[in-house]
């Protein structure tokens, strides 16, 4: 045991115990590398390209494919609607048809009477149609808009009266 105990405390035993601990942390250090390189193989990463690319591939027809299945839809809805506008019509040319009914929308739309009949309108309007003209102070002699020497005064505008024309004429004699 002497021999044991001397060897145990050598230099050579201490090198060869460091040694041997240093390629175990050197293996177990390796062994956890390869675990995680280990992850991600060559077949995982050529999936991985081809799963890419599919979506590359295929991003615009399905885009494409989206975008007429909308319009097909939109297409339809319009298609309905014409119908049903189509449908009125058709109701309303049958309406037109009857004498009765082309009758009373004459009366009301164009306001004719019948023969014997009176007619008869109600105004609610609550001033006169045509508005009373207006009084303009004289001005002075000479002062007319025309620049021919008038001693008539122009009018002023209240917006109703349709506007003179710009040629300049001469006073009628």
């Amino acid at each position: 045991m002497a021999v044991k105990d001397r060897d145990r405390f050598s230099t050579a035993t201490r090198i060869r115990i460091i040694g041997e601990q240093t390629a175990a942390r050197v293996y177990r250090s390796q062994t956890k590398r390869q675990a995680r390189r280990s992850r991600l193989t060559g077949r995982a990463a050529l999936l991985a390209m081809v799963l890419c690319s599919l979506v590359v591939a295929l991003a615009y027809p399905i885009r494409q494919y989206v975008a007429q299945r909308a319009e097909i839809a939109d297409l339809r809805r319009e298609q309905q609607e014409t119908r049903d506008r189509v449908e009125e019509l058709r109701d309303l040319k049958a309406r037109w048809q009857d004498d009765a009914y082309a009758e009373q929308q004459i009366r009301l739309r164009l306001h004719y009477v019948m023969p014997g009949r009176r007619a008869s309108s109600s105004s609610t309007r609550t001033r006169p149609v045509r508005p009373a003209p207006r009084r303009v102070p004289p001005t002075a002699p000479g002062t007319g808009t025309s620049g021919t020497g008038s001693t008539r005064p122009t009018p002023p505008r209240t917006g109703r009266e349709p506007a003179a024309p710009a040629v300049n004429r001469p006073p009628r004699q």
